[in-house]
């Protein structure tokens, strides 16, 4: 199970393997996820930062996984075991929550699920909020050898220039090179697909039906390497992609903030 309905959840809230996350996180202000935590959350949510907590390791770009001793570390504190059930949820669509989905994914912890349509679904449903924070008991969470399904810069870009499937998971106007808000040159790695993350959600904030899903992916193979700005909403894409069957898909970690960053890296801009 890579998704959760609100009404899926709401009946496992008494679980006692559940583990709830929230990752509700906005780049323009990093303070308003927590914010909005304190607000109000799911009952018995744990608040996961994607920046202090789910990135800041040694590799490039914006965003760069942390080691995953920090990891398991983290998932310790969290109260998350390798028996845990973890349903984790955001305000934009799963954009964010996804990177918390494909780190357990990638240290082999399957029991995880992202929340459809997230906060804003949740609270649309009517279902209950609180403010209270859980304590979770300490934990452990036992070592993992390493990332599994990622791929460095050398490697997505002998990929591409091999014929390899490399998809671009940024908005479409971004992977043009239209126009670039972040990052230090604007345009695409050359011979990459462009797969908006955001196409795969309707209006409603919901998943799109999988046969919709599998139109947008139709053609592209398992173990296609997949890139954002900054190797999160990457994982979205990854995400859309397990639900209809590729699972091979490969994470580069660095994205575009790392390869934009490199003044030998070829660049292309356009469709």
């Amino acid at each position: 199970m890579s998704l959760i309905s609100v009404a899926d959840l709401a009946a496992r809230l008494d679980d006692p393997d559940l583990v709830v996350c929230d990752v509700r996180f906005y780049l323009a202000d990093h303070a308003q996820g927590r914010r909005e935590y304190d607000a109000g959350h799911l009952p018995g949510a744990r608040f996961v930062d994607l920046h202090d907590d789910l990135a800041g390791g040694p590799g490039g770009g914006r965003h760069p996984l942390p080691t995953v001793e920090r990891f398991t570390a983290l998932l310790g504190q969290l109260g998350i075991g390798p028996g845990s059930f973890v349903v984790v949820y955001d305000s934009a669509g799963g954009a964010t929550a996804s990177r918390l989905w494909w780190m357990l994914r990638s240290i082999g912890h399957g029991r995880v699920a992202v929340l459809d349509g997230g906060y804003p679904a949740w609270i649309g449903a009517g279902r209950p909020t609180t403010v209270e924070r859980p304590a979770p008991g300490a934990g452990s969470y036992p070592p993992a050898p390493d990332w599994t399904g990622i791929v460095d810069i050398d490697a997505t870009q002998q990929s591409a220039e091999l014929g390899g499937t490399v998809i671009d998971a940024r908005a479409p106007e971004r992977f043009r090179g239209d126009h670039e808000p972040i990052d230090s040159q604007a345009g695409h790695i050359p011979g990459a697909i462009n797969r908006f993350h955001g196409a795969n959600v309707g209006p409603d904030g919901l998943m799109l039906p999988i046969a919709q899903i599998a139109e947008q992916f139709a053609g592209v193979g398992s173990n296609a390497i997949v890139y954002c700005g900054s190797g999160v909403t990457a994982c979205h894409a990854l995400l859309a992609m397990s639900l209809v069957g590729l699972t091979g898909g490969r994470l580069y970690p660095g994205s575009w903030s790392e390869w934009s960053s490199d003044p030998e890296r070829p660049i292309a801009t356009g469709d």
